[in-house]
């Protein structure tokens, strides 16, 4: 019985510590399984046998393999430098029988294999036997890079949130900046485009009875001297009309396919001329560019005031340089500019430039450094309303003492630049005949007019209003020809011409305004700008009827 007794205690013991290893294996896994779910790392250092344990995880933040072997040397060699002796420190305090403090720090660690910085926050306590001697020293290690990272970030945003909230303002206040010069310049525009209707109105005229008064030559030398001065008067009045509307972008333009390199080569002389000869003038466009998409008579007006701009800005003499290019914009090229293809105009001068203040100033309206009674600022204004009108735009480079480069973008056209053929210089030279129905509401403009066309071989049926003319032409009177204005009370010019239009759809019509907008305006319908001389409004007539 003994025997037997002490055969079955020893079974029970060996299934006991069969059961208990069992269990200890269990228990080992799960804290194995939870230390890789919660990315957590644990440490044991055995103090009596001097030998460190990681698993894979806490090697992972000393940047070592987890088939690596590691010591207490990896652990020193591991810390930054300017973390050690804190990090050291604690773990010596943590061992330390008198004291057994907790382990509790942050340090950073660099990469034995990979040099990655990263940051671990480590925790333990000392393990110490009844004699009071540690025998080891065990803990967690977690990877809190990400965390200090944010933590950083933070700290940076709150040390930059005045400095941001500063900037914020500061762009906001001038967005607003920009909106209210905005909104002056649009009214400015819309007033301008108004009075310079009235004022085309005005001078349609006086052109035309000074330009009758040079053409037959009446009057003695001296009167004829007189007319001539306020011929040019006149001239000056309505270029500087011209030149509101293209900055209240409401000049009619006629938009058609340019050769931009026979132009540029053409205005050389006009320039030279212009300019003086202390100044020298270089043109330069390749022959092969593109056709751009512009209004000639505007371009050409354009380019003769950069270029006297540029010659006021050299008055002791200097280089002129005018040149075209064919350039493609792409996304952030060009600010204000569409992605396509280009024509670009530099007008580049030697001159006396300009500073930060002149250049942030220069395309405003009646801004002029030119003093007074010697410029009307609207030069650079014209250019940029007509650039922006053509779907272009106006860039300004300018130094003081370094000289200025204005370049003018205009888009290039899809179609092809027209040839002049010889059948139409014949038409262009060609007599007019037949009846003119004449419409305007200004009886001073009707009656101008109406003596050009009579000197063009026209017989003239005069109408003060759309309605009047539409009830000339259904009472029956044969009319060749009309010519109306625009803005009238009532009905309009282009309501007239689609009205009559419709009707009869092989009559001529010319539209003669000061002042259109482009929409809803049919882009095919001829138009005449006034003030005009007889010479233009025969080459107008010309162009229509042929």
């Amino acid at each position: 019985m003994a025997l037997i007794r002490e055969v079955v205690e020893r079974c029970w013991a060996h299934v006991e510590r069969v059961g208990a290893e069992a269990r200890l294996r269990e228990s080992e896994e799960r804290l194995r399984l939870a230390v890789e779910n919660a990315e957590i790392g644990f440490w044991d250092v055995d103090v009596t046998n001097d030998r460190l344990t990681w698993p894979a995880q806490t090697k992972a933040m000393f940047g070592i393999s987890a088939n690596v072997p590691v010591s207490m040397a990896d652990f020193y060699a591991g810390l930054h430098p300017d973390d050690r002796e804190a990090t050291v420190a604690a773990y010596l305090a943590a061992a330390d029988p008198a004291r057994r403090a907790l382990y509790d720090v942050d340090y950073r660690t660099i990469g034995k294999e990979d040099g990655v910085l990263r940051w671990v926050a480590a925790k333990g306590r000392g393990v110490f036997d009844a004699g009071g001697r540690c025998v080891r020293v065990t803990g967690t290690a977690l990877d809190i890079t990400a965390r200090k990272q944010a933590e950083e970030d933070l700290r940076n945003l709150n040390a930059t949130l005045e400095s941001r909230i500063f900037d914020a303002l500061a762009e906001r206040e001038a967005a607003h900046e920009a909106l209210r010069q905005s909104q002056k310049m649009e009214a400015m525009g819309q007033l301008t485009g108004g009075v310079a209707h009235d004022f085309n109105n005005l001078l349609t005229p006086i052109v035309g009875s000074l330009d009758l008064l040079q053409r037959k030559g009446i009057g003695t030398e001296r009167e004829q001297r007189l007319i001539a001065g306020a011929a040019q008067s006149a001239e000056r009045a309505r270029v500087l009309v011209q030149r509101l509307l293209a900055f209240a972008r409401r000049q009619p333009l006629q938009s058609v396919a340019v050769d931009i390199a026979q132009l540029v080569a053409g205005m050389g002389d006009l320039v030279e001329s212009t300019t003086g000869p202390q100044i020298k003038v270089v043109v330069d466009a390749a022959g092969d560019l593109p056709s751009a998409k512009a209004d000639p008579n505007q371009l050409e007006m354009a380019l003769l005031n950069l270029s006297v701009n540029a010659r006021d800005a050299m008055p002791d003499g200097g280089t002129l340089h005018i040149s075209a290019t064919a350039e493609s914009v792409g996304a952030h090229h060009r600010p204000g500019l569409s992605r396509g293809d280009y024509i670009r105009i530099s007008v580049a001068d030697t001159g006396s430039g300009m500073d930060e203040v002149t250049l942030a100033r220069a395309i405003e309206p009646f801004f002029s450094t030119k003093g007074i009674g010697k410029g009307t600022g609207l030069g650079l204004s014209m250019v940029h309303g007509l650039a922006s009108q053509l779907g272009g735009g106006l860039s300004i480079q300018s130094r003081p003492g370094m000289g200025t480069n204005i370049e003018l973008w205009l888009p290039i056209s899809d179609t092809r630049v027209e040839e002049v053929t010889d059948h139409q210089h014949a038409a262009a030279t060609a007599a007019h005949q037949g009846v003119a129905l004449l419409v305007d509401d200004e009886e001073l403009v009707r009656m101008s007019t109406a003596d050009m066309l009579t000197e063009l071989g026209y017989a003239i049926i005069e109408a003060s209003s759309a309605e009047e003319a539409i009830r000339i032409l259904e009472g029956g009177a044969p009319i060749d020809i009309v010519v109306t204005d625009h803005l009238m009370p009532g009905m309009t010019g282009t309501d007239l011409a689609r009205h009559l239009q419709s009707a009869q759809p092989e009559l001529p019509i010319l539209l003669v305004s000061g002042y259109a907008e482009l929409e809803g305006i049919d882009a095919k319908l001829p138009r005449l700008t006034k003030p005009f001389r007889k010479g233009e409004l025969a080459a107008t007539l010309t162009s229509l009827l042929h």
